[in-house]
């Protein structure tokens, strides 16, 4: 029988109150006064702004967080499928609130942030992580997965350096990109080989039996689908970038002829 303790439950409700309350109140507010942008974007635009504002805030929190836990948590990095889950789960619940309440905007502003594939990735998030929070198994693995928030940030800001305008070929645009495809590549698919070798390894043994049907299939699936829709990500950023550096180039031979001619 599943079980989630009080501490879990209030961490995710207090998680899903507050990631609400971003969105909702302190987005805008804060917006309007750094980005004076922000008050000409359209009401679509700005429902898209206050739900990226809210995905960069999630993500440096329990993307710190993650990488504090891989770095020091002896009890989760000695045992990747059994291991204490205490500190994880803190992390977990946070996110699960912030899923939680971001499916929920989806669905209620589908015209202006509707994305089919995004609600595949949180009800896929959704489903392996209940196995964490209410089992306590497969901590390591649930807290890998976080690694992958550490490139939401720049994503976020290719979009926000859009609608406010910014030029392609701008050097604030530029560096963002080119950091923006570095970090997704190197949090979500240089991982790969890592955390695929450490699920194989599991295989056969005595741990990963104990988990039972359910849970080795929530293990699997969940972590096959998230990384299709990376690697399909992936490729998109990749040809967006790709785009980027071939104008640069295109923006250079123009100077140097222009220099010529002169």
């Amino acid at each position: 029988m599943a079980s989630f303790s009080n501490l879990t439950i209030g961490i995710a409700v207090t998680s899903f109150t507050v990631f609400q309350l971003l969105f909702h109140v302190l987005s805008s507010w804060v917006s309007t006064r750094i980005t004076p942008g922000f008050n000409n974007l359209s009401q679509k635009r700005k429902i898209e702004w206050n739900s990226r504002t809210v995905s960069t805030f999630h993500a440096l929190v329990v993307g710190g967080f993650c990488l504090y836990i891989l770095l020091y948590d002896d009890a989760v990095n000695a045992d990747r499928v059994w291991g204490d889950p205490s500190i994880v789960k803190l992390n977990i619940a946070i996110t699960t609130g912030y899923l939680i309440s971001d499916l929920l905007l989806i669905i209620y502003y589908w015209k202006a942030i509707g994305d089919k594939y995004f609600v595949m990735h949180h009800l896929a998030a959704l489903y392996a992580y209940y196995f964490v929070l209410s089992k306590g198994l497969l901590a390591y693995f649930g807290n890998f997965r976080l690694l992958a928030e550490f490139s939401t940030p720049f994503v976020n800001q290719r979009w926000f350096f859009e609608v406010l305008g910014y030029p392609k070929s701008s050097k604030a645009n530029i560096i963002n990109g080119v950091l923006m495809t570095v970090v997704f590549f190197v949090v979500r698919i240089a991982v790969m080989p890592i955390y695929y070798s450490h699920v194989i390894s599991s295989f056969g043994t005595e741990a990963f039996q104990r988990l039972g049907f359910a849970a080795q299939s929530a293990w699997i699936i969940s972590s096959v689908v998230l990384d299709v829709m990376n690697v399909m990500w992936m490729v998109k950023i990749a040809k967006g970038c790709y785009k980027v550096i071939c104008l640069i180039g295109q923006e250079e031979a123009k100077m140097h002829r222009n220099g010529k001619s002169d």
